[in-house]
């Protein structure tokens, strides 16, 4: 695919105004506050994953309305006192899948904590009690008219409850907690830098859930394109959706964001279309960067990408 999206130069000035809502910040006020009434109760079972340089333990801990979320924690098996943390988040329609799949930030020295995404694809962790099936997709519109019910209300605050726990783990130096993930990943990842006060830095790759209307109205896509459908079949509820969908969009999270970030954009990402992405950078309050990949889509950059995070979190975490 071309470049569809606006040039770069305007890119980089892309500030569009959007209808925050009156009590945006209570709304997550009270949504933390309420989440945090419940004990975190951290479980960490010690796996045999085969894996002699990490130690590696099944985690389990209480996330939106105390359900139990599960995660990886992966170690360096040579660490000799609290490391630094990367709490990764995950792609839409991904679970925690095995341990062996998140080794880059253990093999660079630092914990990982990897979060389920309640509901979704290889994961252990249900939506909703009693809902032990899970999704590849439909996630977009799950509650989509009341923000009380939304999805990612649920999934954003197990995210917030995943740097809590971090931050208690005695293998973790709690003042150096990073949150990374890439499309949904980046998503959560720049929406929790703008919830937790803890969060040392950002590591934020194509981030989807992030100035949604816009990329309903130019790509056809999955995931956004679940909410195009679904406005499309209720022509009467668009406006309800989108009031809903504004407690939850990364350019208001962005805003609230102090710790430094490092993000990433494909020019030619039709799944996460560029400006998207950049009317969340443009607002992000805390020190900033993006790396640019002119030639590529949803993948960014790709295993092009790691080599450019690990010296900017080597020097953010020295």
């Amino acid at each position: 695919m071309a470049m569809f999206d606006l040039p770069l130069d305007q890119l980089r000035d892309y500030r569009p105004e959007l209808a925050e809502p009156a009590d945006f910040d209570e709304f997550w006020a009270r949504t933390l506050t309420e989440a945090r009434e419940h004990d975190l109760k951290p479980e960490l079972t010690p796996v045999d994953a085969l894996l002699p340089g990490m130690r590696v333990f099944d985690v389990r801990y209480s996330g939106h309305g105390g359900q139990r979320v599960a995660a990886w924690l992966l170690v360096p098996a040579s660490a000799t006192g609290p490391v630094p943390c990367v709490v990764q988040f995950i792609g839409y329609g991904g679970g925690r899948g095995r341990p062996h799949e998140w080794l880059l930030w253990p093999a660079a020295g630092y914990a990982v904590l990897v979060m389920d995404s309640r509901g979704q694809g290889d994961g252990d962790t249900p939506d909703l009690p009693g809902d032990s099936t899970p999704h590849h997709s439909g996630l977009m519109t799950r509650g989509v008219l009341d923000p009380e019910q939304y999805y990612y209300r649920r999934l954003f605050t197990d995210a917030v409850r995943a740097v809590d726990l971090a931050a208690g783990l005695p293998d973790v130096d709690a003042s150096r907690i990073v949150v990374a993930g890439a499309s949904q990943g980046g998503g959560i990842a720049q929406a929790v830098a703008g919830l937790h006060p803890r969060v040392r830095g950002a590591l934020i790759d194509v981030p989807f859930l992030t100035h949604f209307r816009r990329a309903t109205e130019i790509t056809d896509s999955y995931p956004y394109q679940e909410l195009s459908v679904f406005c499309a079949t209720n022509r009467d509820l668009v406006e309800r959706v989108f009031a809903t969908l504004s407690y939850f969009d990364g350019v208001h999270l962005a805003a609230r964001a102090t710790a430094p970030a490092l993000y990433s954009v494909g020019l030619m990402d039709d799944v996460c279309p560029p400006s998207t992405v950049y009317a969340a950078y443009n607002r992000y309050a805390g020190p900033k960067q993006m790396q640019i990949w002119p030639y590529n889509r949803h993948e960014g950059g790709g295993s092009f990408q790691a080599p450019v995070q690990l010296p900017w979190l080597r020097d953010l975490l020295a």
